[in-house]
């Protein structure tokens, strides 16, 4: 192959061929090149996949390298992430990635060719290396293509054969055939080896066929080495049509290099470099060969980026009692006037109030079952096309069942709104199965989160509708319960906010709480007014990022008589962030009650609840006074 060329898609014919291997044979040979330099890194897992790149690279993809945001690209998502090495030698072969840069900087400090792909990279949506994680966010990816922008892009995904034990890749191919995304590829590497001996059905090809088709996906088996099937079934896969396609290509784990194929034991191994020197030479040293992909057809993304319509945002009377989970379902249909704006449900629509988004705009709501990994996956596809996705379950599942996943978009950088509904064990009678009470801490934890805990539903549309905008992954926490509105249209709520209640410079203590804990704090409040003890109130409804400088000031007001109350579990809770909060030199001597759900809660009504968890206004006057006359 020569500089420039370009292998046209048609009829393979034998000089494709030649060219074909010309180019796997580069990539095999750069994957060991720049892991064998970096002394890390999996180059058998490279190598098996060599083959099926090279054709789907210059036959099948089209992607426009200097244009990485073009609207009608495809995607490529490598969500076997390890096999790294195959990837960036796919940049080199296209020239966005230059020699050095590979073999000198790979897996190196501060370098872009990290040891799993990130979105530093352009050319990488979403960072992989969580295995099972790429093709469900593909889901979304797809799905925003077919039903929202209505382009002709296709994704493509690359998996690996031990990944398929995941249950996130059974739920990624259920939706992707129930939404029938025939624009979506997934094409597994079934190299038989995993890290620690032989995958589950090794290559039984058969049984992963009869797999992925009672998913309803159609299953297209094929020599993963041999570039006329390869061809075939890629241009099959992207032919017209509802059913998403899995190519399952049978190789050899570490394809090439005849001391390591198919040889266990060298999974996330470099070769040395003895073996490494002799296996280029062997494969032909290095080239320099550069080829070009085919180029997308013209298209426009269905939004228009940073322009939308105003909102308006429903309205409450001071006194009403509203759950801020209607509350949320209000907000969020008012914000359907926003063409970018998507909500995902998770079977509850009905409970959460995502379902009034709906009625709103029916085209943009999409039901995604008791499947939370795919809930959030899709919202983290969803954003790679630029979508505001609005994902909402009840909040025990919607963090804890799919928390990798979370974490895994923070390393992505990704945009995404969680709502969880049903949090504490404010609920009522469901007992601890249902009650989050993890949430915060686990939220809070996330790189890039932003946690809410609105007290009323004025607060709670506002902070709705401030993470439309909000970069990173927002999560808000919303209540079961109907509560007073406390706040007037007036009232205006930033993240990193706070809002105080009572303030005066005659305060001996200071009581915070968030959600349902606020309205304990403000009942408490004037139960210790009554007795002649003045308290002043925060609602810490921006949990993270905290209004640090409030609870500062509030701490240097009152002595350091902080009570706090929060209907969560005392680590890494609301507590936890107001601690940190006053953590250094100039903080006052501290004295702290933490008021918080220490025990195992069960069944009964929540004023029960709350009072056995000892976190109700009674409790909080308890701790209050036991402060202020201390």
């Amino acid at each position: 192959m020569t500089q420039d060329a370009t292998v046209q898609p048609g009829p393979l014919a034998s000089t494709d061929s030649e060219e074909l291997k010309a180019l796997a044979t580069q990539l095999r040979v750069d994957s060991i090149r720049c892991s064998t330099k970096a002394g890390s890194g999996h180059p058998t897992s490279s190598l098996s996949a060599a083959d099926v790149m090279a054709v789907l690279l210059t036959r099948h993809l089209h992607y426009d390298w200097n244009d990485p945001s073009l609207a009608n690209n495809d995607h490529l998502i490598f969500s076997k992430g390890h096999a790294s090495p195959l990837l960036y030698s796919m940049y080199r072969a296209v020239g966005v990635v230059d020699e050095d840069e590979l073999i000198d900087t790979y897996r190196t400090f501060g370098a872009r060719l990290q040891g799993h792909p990130t979105p530093t990279l352009p050319w990488v949506d979403v960072a992989t290396g969580s295995l099972g994680q790429g093709l469900p966010v593909a889901v979304g990816v797809a799905l925003a293509g077919r039903s929202l922008d209505k382009l002709p892009f296709h994704t493509w995904v690359l998996c690996g054969d031990s990944e398929l034990a995941e249950g996130s890749i059974w739920e990624a191919i259920d939706k992707a055939a129930y939404y029938k995304l025939g624009n979506l590829t997934a094409i597994v590497d079934v190299n038989r080896l995993g890290q620690d001996g032989p995958t589950e059905l090794q290559w039984d090809m058969e049984a992963y066929a009869k797999r992925v088709e009672a998913f309803g996906a159609r299953a297209i088996v094929i020599d993963g080495h041999d570039f006329g099937q390869i061809d075939d079934a890629l241009s099959n896969a992207r032919s017209d049509g509802d059913t998403p396609t899995v190519i399952l290509a049978k190789t050899i784990k570490g394809k090439g290099v005849p001391e390591v194929e198919d040889r266990n034991g060298w999974h996330g191994k470099a070769l040395p470099d003895d073996m490494a020197e002799k296996a280029v030479a062997a494969l032909g040293g290095p080239t320099n060969l550069r080829v070009s992909t085919l180029k997308p057809e013209s298209g426009e993304a269905a939004i228009a980026q940073g322009t939308h319509p105003d909102v308006s945002l429903p309205r409450w009377d001071i006194g009403d009692k509203v759950a801020t989970r209607a509350a949320f379902g209000a907000a969020v249909s008012a914000l359907s006037a926003r063409p970018d704006v998507v909500v995902l449900d998770g079977e509850v629509g009905n409970s959460t109030h995502a379902g009034d988004f709906k009625d709103a705009a029916p085209e943009r709501y999409f039901e995604v079952f008791i499947a939370e990994q795919q809930l959030v996956a899709t919202a983290v596809g969803l954003s790679v096309r630029g979508y505001i996705a609005f994902a909402a379950s009840f909040a025990a599942f919607l963090i804890s069942r799919p928390f990798d996943f979370i974490r895994m978009a923070g390393v992505s950088e990704a945009t995404i709104r969680l709502v969880g509904s049903h949090a504490g064990v404010e609920i009522d009678q469901d007992g601890p199965s249902q009650m989050a009470l993890e949430d915060i801490a686990a939220m809070r934890a996330v790189h890039g989160s932003t946690v809410l805990y609105p007290a009323d539903a004025p607060s709670a549309a506002r902070l709705v509708n401030a993470m439309a905008d909000t970069k990173g992954i927002s999560y808000l926490r919303a209540t079961r319960g109907a509560y007073p509105v406390i706040y007037g249209p007036e009232e205006d709520f930033t993240i990193g906010g706070s809002k105080v209640h009572g303030a005066s410079p005659d305060d001996q203590v200071t009581l915070i709480g968030a959600g349902v804990t606020l309205h304990e704090c403000l009942s408490a409040a004037d139960e210790l007014a009554a007795s002649g003890i003045k308290a002043r109130v925060i609602d810490l409804y921006s949990v993270k990022p905290v209004d640090v400088e409030t609870v500062r000031q509030a701490c240097r007001d009152t002595g350091g008589r902080l009570v706090i109350a929060e209907d969560h579990y005392p680590q890494g809770g609301i507590g936890s962030a107001v601690l940190e909060a006053l953590a250094g030199p100039d903080t006052p001597e501290l004295h702290v009650a933490l008021l918080s759900v220490t025990g195992l809660p069960g069944s009964g009504k929540p004023a029960e609840l709350l009072d056995a968890a000892g976190i109700s206004a009674r409790h909080i006057v308890a701790a209050a006074r036991g402060l202020a006359n201390a």
